[in-house]
């Protein structure tokens, strides 16, 4: 009976160890399956006289090959490398948009600039002009194309976060209920190999979406924590993520915020964005926050200063009708600023544009400490700028190109606010889908300038003109005309603004208003430097040489009938909207390198993005690796397992056979 029991133990244990080599051989391409070993152990012998017989092997347990460190470590470096290839691929696509080449922002502000240099050539040609207002409106035409497409990439982001939620909570859900069953089954002794390694693979597909921490239970449940410390998984029980507006500022933001609600809660808290660690929430999140926000930045602040400075210079010339010129391009309207969820005072901010030349991409959180103090964040660089008062609050927004108001129309002169109220003004954004180009007629475009200048026939020094063009500047009180002469005035009035050299060393002039008889001295002792711009009443001349005592210079109405239609082939002012493009707007970059500059901040964030995203490839793909080498099932081993339990499982058979023959013949012999 001892030899039939042990080959039946034996049968039954190779059959156990031929069924689980199955199992690992079919389950070779199970996502998240761990290969599962036979434990087998010695069954206790029997005591006789002649030593202890062996009475056999019993299968002692189901070994998961399966270790704890390697799996958390291989899991959060794959939410790691999904957070970055998803932001990686976000990048991409926002790079196209900043993209170079003949079809690109770029070559088109550059055409836009450079035909206007056919205009400075020939002035009455109406086709030159027609050219350069077709670039104008080619060059809005793609800002607007550019901004639409920057909403679709937003608008597919914001698409892709919804299905990441809906995927986050069905997988917490199904992690809770799975932990109730481990939790059950632990009870009988024996862990339930298939449900764990159900349970790692949820655990593994949760974290594709978001970065979490795992804390085992002593009942075998296994809790999830997002966040550092939120948990979306308590035992049974599964919290829900959410995608929403943030609380401060709401949708006026642009910017969206990770929330968590606690199972039978109806409060949602806000998660710490740079909490989240890796996961595609956590990529989609920084590329909407941050890329997508800096590059409609980028394109806003560019629509603006072209639409503002090429309107306020053309607003400055003269058409060939001889009017005063009108804008080129729809202006831009920056709104007021998103008022803060907790204001108190009921204040709005509105904003308009200082000077185009010092608007930076960024967005700016106003804080009040009181009702006239209280500090400015510049979110591109996170720099704070405090304030005392509203004077010193108007010259940090002035440094930034924005002016501000109480948001009314008209608008009126900021008044404050009361403590705690914050204030959010993001005025780039959008402001590219705004840009639209309004003359279409060669004849409107003020190509001339609204005053001469001429030397006076009888200097004896060598004074030439080097330049000339309207400012509008310091405005107020912007731009004032010459008066016109007045030939039938007694003595007659010769009209203009008239610049008489005085002797000494160094050379100084006078400023003279011929528009009263004789001239009146409006600025004595002027300093002069030869090739320095003089600026007056708006205008802006540049003179070289070395005058002599007596010298002159006459600045007139370009107007002024004794000038006739001299105006019509003056092509100053065009001179002045092509110069534009040598200015410096962009952080120091110019006009029309803007746009080569807004490239290569997105192309360093892009190449940045695709280095850490193939760094964090690599290290996943190192420890995958690894996880494998422990938890993977190897064919070959298999097959030779297959073999060595069948020949065992054979065996054990032929053992029993035997067995069944020794009993025969000990039954035949005890019947005779």
């Amino acid at each position: 009976m001892s030899l039939l029991n042990v080959g039946a133990r034996a049968l039954l244990a190779n059959q156990v160890a031929l069924q689980t080599a199955g199992h690992n051989i079919a389950n070779v391409s199970t996502a998240g399956y761990s290969r599962q070993t036979v434990v087998l152990q010695t069954v206790q012998g029997q005591f006789t006289g002649g030593g202890y017989i062996g009475k056999g092997v019993d299968v002692q347990t189901i070994l998961r090959n399966h270790s704890e460190l390697l799996t958390r470590q291989a899991t959060a470096a794959s939410s790691v490398d999904a957070g970055d290839t998803v932001r990686m691929a976000r990048l991409r696509q926002l790079q196209e948009v900043f993209s170079g080449g003949p079809s690109g922002i770029g070559a088109s502000i550059n055409d836009m600039m450079n035909a206007l240099s056919d205009v400075v050539s020939s002035p009455t040609d109406l086709t030159a002009r027609s050219v350069a207002l077709t670039r104008m409106d080619e060059t809005a035409a793609r800002m607007r194309d550019a901004s639409q497409r920057l909403d679709e990439i937003g608008y597919t982001v914001a698409e892709q976060l919804k299905g990441s939620m809906i995927a986050v909570n069905s997988l917490a859900k199904s992690i809770a209920a799975v932990n109730e069953q481990i939790a059950r089954a632990k009870g009988n002794g024996q862990p339930a190999n298939d449900l764990l390694d159900q349970r790692d693979q949820l655990i593994r597909d949760l974290n594709q979406h978001i970065q979490t921490a795992q804390v085992a239970a002593d009942d075998g449940s296994v809790s999830v924590f997002v966040a550092g410390s939120q948990p979306l998984v308590l035992g049974n029980k599964a919290a829900l993520l959410s995608i929403e507006d943030p609380a401060d500022f709401g949708a006026g933001s642009g910017k969206k915020v990770l929330t968590f609600q606690q199972p039978g809660s109806a409060t949602k808290v806000e998660l710490n964005e740079s909490m989240l660690g890796g996961g595609q929430v956590a990529g989609l999140l920084r590329f909407q926050n941050n890329d997508l926000a800096e590059g409609r930045n980028l394109l806003g602040r560019m629509a603006i200063a072209i639409s503002e400075s090429m309107n306020t210079q053309n607003r400055l010339g003269l058409t060939l009708d001889g009017t005063p010129g009108e804008n080129l391009f729809a202006p831009i309207s920056l709104g007021n600023a998103v008022t803060g969820s907790a204001n108190t005072s009921g204040a709005t901010m509105g904003l308009q544009v200082a000077d185009p030349t010092r608007l930076q991409a960024s967005s700016f959180e106003i804080a009040f400490t009181g009702a006239a103090a209280g500090s400015v964040t510049r979110h591109s660089d996170n720099k704070v700028f405090v304030f005392a008062n509203l004077g010193e609050l108007s010259t940090i927004m002035g440094n930034n190109g924005l002016a501000l108001n109480d948001g009314g129309a008209p608008p009126g002169a900021f008044a404050g606010a009361a403590a705690g109220d914050r204030f959010l003004a993001n005025p780039m954004v959008g402001a590219a889908a705004l840009l639209q180009s309004l003359q279409y007629s060669p004849a409107d475009l003020a190509a001339a300038n609204p005053i001469n200048a001429a030397m006076g026939p009888n200097n004896t020094g060598t004074l030439q003109l080097a330049g000339l063009k309207a400012t509008g500047l310091p405005n107020p009180p912007g731009l004032v005309l010459p008066p016109n002469a007045n030939p039938t005035a007694v003595p007659p009035i010769a009209g203009g603004i008239q610049l008489q050299f005085n002797a000494g060393t160094p050379s100084t002039f006078d400023v003279l208003d011929r528009g009263t008889n004789p001239p009146t001295v409006v600025a004595a002792a002027q300093p002069f430097i030869s090739g320095q711009p003089i600026n007056f009443n708006g205008w802006q001349m540049t003179i070289s040489g070395t005058p002599k005592p007596g010298d002159t210079v006459t600045v007139g109405n370009a107007l002024d009938p004794q000038y006739g239609d001299w105006y019509k082939r003056d092509a100053g002012n065009a001179r002045s909207l092509m110069d534009l493009r040598d200015v410096p707007m962009f952080d120091g970059a110019t006009l029309s390198d803007g746009f080569a500059s807004a490239m290569a901040q997105v192309g360093t964030r892009t190449q940045s993005a695709q280095y850490a995203a193939e760094l964090s490839s690599a290290i996943a793909a190192n420890l995958e690796r690894d996880r494998t080498a422990v938890s993977g099932v190897n064919l070959d081993e298999e097959a030779a397992r297959l073999i060595q339990f069948q020949q065992a499982y054979q065996a054990s058979a032929k053992m029993l056979q035997i067995a069944q023959n020794i009993f025969d013949t000990l039954i035949q012999g005890l019947g005779r």
